[in-house]
């Protein structure tokens, strides 16, 4: 039986920031009734905070009782497309989740769709808390370079590690993500099968607000996974 949560009103909530031109990005928060987990979702290159695909999984997750925000890095904020240098998208992250301690109800994931999540993983490394890294889509190497593998802060971060991937990512070859996983204290990759690097799959729904919102399921098993005690999420 599908249970029907009561949500906050999405509220926005002005983050200032330390950039030479963005004084502030926007977090929008949402906080569904009896939340039991908090997220926040930070967007890939290119993307913000309003994106179709951060709407859709923003919104899966809030249906499955996890509270969220997210927000927009700098350029992005500021209505550009060209994505964002890595000191300016850390102390983004910096910023973001010191406010979302005070805005959201638990010690909130760092979550990203591909640069966001690598940026989270990269401000982790740097000393930033949270209660674990959610990857949606992470970017292990630039297509068609697998010999230039992105891992270098992942192994050291002791907290846990959850991915969502897609089998046909180009940002990913083989088995090259499985076994980064292996290798970490606590992490665990759920595969989307035929999923691209936004985890739509060829052939199926384009519309990627409804598939990103489909995930939330997945996406909510991924936070629940205890290394000790979770069922495995689906394949």
């Amino acid at each position: 039986m599908d249970v029907q949560r009561r949500t906050e009103p999405s509220r926005i909530v002005a983050v200032p920031i330390e950039h030479p031109t963005v004084p502030h990005v926007d977090a929008i928060v949402e906080v569904p009734d009896a939340a039991w987990a908090s997220v926040v979702l930070l967007h890939g290159a290119g993307g913000s905070a309003t994106h179709p695909w951060m709407e859709g999984a923003a919104r899966g997750l809030v249906g499955e009782g996890v509270a969220v925000l997210r927000a927009s890095f700098p350029n992005a904020q500021a209505g550009k497309r060209q994505p964002e240098r890595a000191p300016s998208a850390i102390a983004t992250w910096h910023a973001v989740m010191a406010a979302a301690r005070d805005l959201l109800p638990h010690e909130p994931w760092a979550g990203g769709k591909s640069f966001g999540g690598r940026m989270a993983a990269a401000a982790i490394a740097e000393g930033m808390p949270a209660a674990g890294l959610l990857y949606l889509g992470y970017p292990l190497h630039a297509p068609g370079k697998p010999e230039r593998v992105r891992d270098e802060h992942l192994q050291g971060i002791r907290l846990r590690q959850r991915f969502l991937q897609g089998t046909n990512d180009p940002f990913q070859s083989g088995d090259l993500l499985d076994r980064l996983v292996e290798r970490l204290p606590d992490g665990r990759v759920d595969w989307v099968t035929g999923g691209d690097h936004s985890l739509l799959i060829a052939g199926g729904d384009r519309d990627s607000e409804r598939v990103a919102e489909a995930l939330g399921p997945r996406i909510a098993a991924l936070l629940r996974w205890s290394s000790r005690t979770a069922p495995r999420p689906h394949q």
